[in-house]
């Protein structure tokens, strides 16, 4: 049975939440988005803008200079790539870059840019985050709150898209994880708990985004991010037993390894 597919995570940031520095310099970024499509990444994902709570403002001029040399060389490689970002400008150039998918934190919430959308071949991560700006904020709300916006917002915010002419077959859904949901961690459970019946209730691929999260540090003891590689693969795997179409993460290895495995003992179940 095939699994989810893979997105693998470089952010060309200072200040990213889990690797904040390390991939700044542009030829580490090539470097190691390299790494994660040998490891098995079907998608690499370049996100040149942190937006973790405690994350800096990023000029366009900056974010674009951080993308431009990256895109370029793996472009050449022939590594398919999706673009995080939430700007206009920037989902303009990914597109005319040849970006094979395009992730808004906010869920492409600017009308202006439909038109453009609609032409394009990309395909659309449209994530939920229950705050409207460029980065997570932290809301104290209850797991029940935020499956009741995951939902309206899904309702809204897709019916829009398809309105505007883009094809209901580009969509791909992110419910959002950790402070993008709340700073409770079982609204990020319920979330995760929930994959299955958000592709029944829209009948659209799903992305689940875990890696090295905050609610994962609250269920483990683990402040730092770069202990909640075990916690971070037990859940991934989970969402992918529960449905995740896509998984967006930092350890491609990992993930395609546990995959693997998880198939392998698959298939000896249907001879008994």
């Amino acid at each position: 049975m095939p699994g989810p597919q893979i997105v693998g995570i470089v952010n060309i940031t200072s200040d990213s939440f889990s690797d904040g520095g390390r991939f700044l310099d542009t030829r580490a970024a090539i470097a190691q988005a390299e790494r994660l499509a040998r490891d098995g990444a079907d998608l690499v994902e370049l996100g040149a803008v942190a937006s973790n709570v405690a994350a800096d403002p990023v000029p366009v001029e900056e974010e674009l200079r951080r993308l431009e040399p990256v895109i370029t060389a793996l472009g050449h490689a022939g590594i398919a790539l999706s673009v995080d970002t939430y700007r206009p400008e920037v989902l303009r150039y990914a597109i005319g870059r040849g970006a094979a998918c395009l992730n808004d934190i906010r869920g492409f919430p600017d009308p202006s840019l439909y038109p453009e959308l609609a032409v394009a071949p990309c395909r659309l991560v449209v994530m939920h985050s229950v705050q409207s700006g460029s980065r997570a904020v932290r809301q104290d709300l209850s797991a029940d709150e935020v499956w009741s916006r995951i939902d309206a917002f899904f309702a809204e915010r897709v019916a829009a898209l398809e309105t505007a002419g883009i094809g209901r077959d580009r969509l791909i859904l992110d419910p959002g994880m950790g402070f993008f949901l709340s700073s409770r961690p079982e609204a990020s459970f319920r979330a995760l708990a929930g994959v299955r019946r958000l592709k029944d209730r829209f009948g659209l691929p799903v992305m689940i985004s875990v890696s090295r999260k905050s609610f994962l540090g609250a269920a483990t003891g683990r402040p730092d991010p770069a202990e909640r590689g075990a916690a971070t693969l037990a859940t991934e795997l989970y969402a992918a037993a529960r449905g995740a179409d896509f998984i967006r993460t930092h350890d491609v290895a990992a993930l395609r390894d546990g995959l693997a495995v998880m198939q392998a003992l698959a298939a000896e179940e249907q001879d008994y």
